[in-house]
């Protein structure tokens, strides 16, 4: 499979796009604005995962050294770099990217559940600690169902994160103990939320530094490791989205930030993860950037260039977008050692430099995360062990599933693995969110 098996496109204007990341996930949204036919550099802070996407798309070593050559600057992360977006901005610059606000929405937990109170969005009762013995005795005097989840940098290491089962909290209560023996040097601080029951939803929707775009995404994560949401939670196994216009999820959620984000001229794409049941909305965190994969795969349904989109929504232009009606699914492609990609020293867990193969010379619905071309053959980059999203669509979601997993029939990677089921949520799921209201556009 070689290189000239995508086809460049000779946009109408050609723009200059600098893209900016610390770990290499904006891969693919690069490569899609070179195949777009515009001029693309990339610059990648982590020297870790510095080969992904070599030989697709050009690469700087010093981002800062670009910025008068770039006509538009993206930014794919949080941690620092809405600082850095929001300084361009200023300069006149056109930049998807946040702020140091929006940034803090993300990497501050307990800041991110204080700013939806503010605003008049209910939240799930939760406390900090930043120390284990009190939040074991927490526990005990308050027996209840809770979620561990790590602030900080520890909560980059998805493992750590637990959903306690039962209802008087024994077992939340003997993996404090265990992360106290074996993790406090890395765990400094951490939070307890009360865990509710129901329906995991995401609504997101593009931010154009004035307004929402829309139509707005409503997808569902699948994060744990193995079908039937089984095993570790990871970064993300795959995700199962729809577009549709405003609804109660949103107007209860992100629709009550518009005015702040209005201030901040935030660029970019904005997602609350929420618990929903028949009593309310409850968010669970934000996600102040683009998701991944969720850009994958929202790339598929959005029915117009990348770099066009990318271009107005920095411009401020992009008022509403045309979509693909039905259903998109986008299921990871991952290869040893994920999900501890970069903690396991073994060579034997190592697919770094692993060749790919393709049955047939087809990249429909193929979204690169760590790959590069080498002599004009595939091969695994970094050793994080994410190798591709394939993504389906369709009318129903029986069909997009389908149309995604036929195209993982054309891909060979040794020891590769994905989950099955993606998608398979949808069909409870959606039984409840329909009868308890919140699809229904207003």
């Amino acid at each position: 499979m070689n290189n000239n098996n995508f086809e460049l496109i000779a946009p109408v204007i050609k723009r200059k796009f600098l893209f900016v990341s610390y770990d290499a996930l904006i891969s693919d949204v690069a490569w899609q604005v070179v195949k777009e036919g515009h001029y693309v550099k990339y610059y990648i802070k982590n020297p870790l995962n510095k080969d992904s996407a070599d030989g697709l798309v050009p690469k700087v070593d010093n981002w800062e050294e670009e910025i008068n050559w770039a006509d538009i600057i993206i930014f794919d992360d949080v941690l620092g770099m809405g600082k850095w977006a929001e300084k361009l901005r200023k300069q006149g610059k056109l930049v998807v990217g946040g702020t140091a606000y929006t940034d803090q929405l993300e990497d501050d937990r307990s800041f991110g559940q204080e700013e939806l109170k503010k605003y008049g969005i209910s939240i799930i009762p939760y406390r900090d600690f930043n120390n284990f013995n009190e939040a074991i005795d927490y526990v005990r005097k308050n027996p209840c169902r809770y979620v561990i989840k790590p602030s900080g940098e520890a909560q980059n290491t998805k493992r750590f994160l637990f959903v306690g089962q039962e209802d008087d909290g024994k077992d939340v209560i003997q993996v404090l103990t265990a992360y106290q023996r074996v993790w406090s040097e890395k765990i400094k601080v951490f939070q307890l939320q009360k865990r509710i029951i129901g329906v995991e939803v995401a609504i997101g929707a593009f931010f154009n530094g004035t307004d929402f775009v829309q139509p707005i995404n409503i997808n569902f994560e699948h994060k744990k490791l193995f079908p039937g949401n089984i095993g570790p939670a990871t970064g993300e196994m795959g995700t199962s989205m729809f577009w549709i216009g405003p609804n109660r999820l949103f107007n209860a959620t992100l629709k009550k930030m518009e005015h702040k984000l209005r201030e901040e001229h935030y660029v970019g794409y904005m997602d609350i993860n929420c618990m929903v049941n028949n009593n309310g909305i409850y968010p669970l965190e934000f996600t102040a950037r683009f998701g991944y994969p969720t850009i994958h795969i929202q790339q598929e349904g959005i029915l117009m260039p990348t770099s066009e989109f990318l271009y107005e929504l920095a411009a401020g232009e992009l008022k509403k977008f045309k979509t693909k009606s039905g259903f998109q699914i986008g299921v990871r492609l991952v290869v040893p050692p994920f999900p501890y990609g970069g903690e396991v020293e073994s060579a034997l867990a190592d697919s770094k430099d692993v060749v790919i193969l393709f049955k047939k010379p087809k990249l429909d619905g193929v979204h690169i995360e760590d790959v590069k071309l080498i002599n004009d053959e595939w091969v695994v980059a970094c050793r994080k062990g994410v190798v591709f999203v394939i993504v389906g669509t369709g009318q129903t979601m029986k069909q997009a599933q389908y149309q995604a997993y036929s195209r993982i029939n054309n891909i060979m990677i040794p020891n590769m693995f994905y989950r099955d089921d993606i998608g398979d949520r949808w069909f409870e799921d959606s039984d409840k969110l329909h009868n308890w209201g919140y699809l229904r556009e207003l």
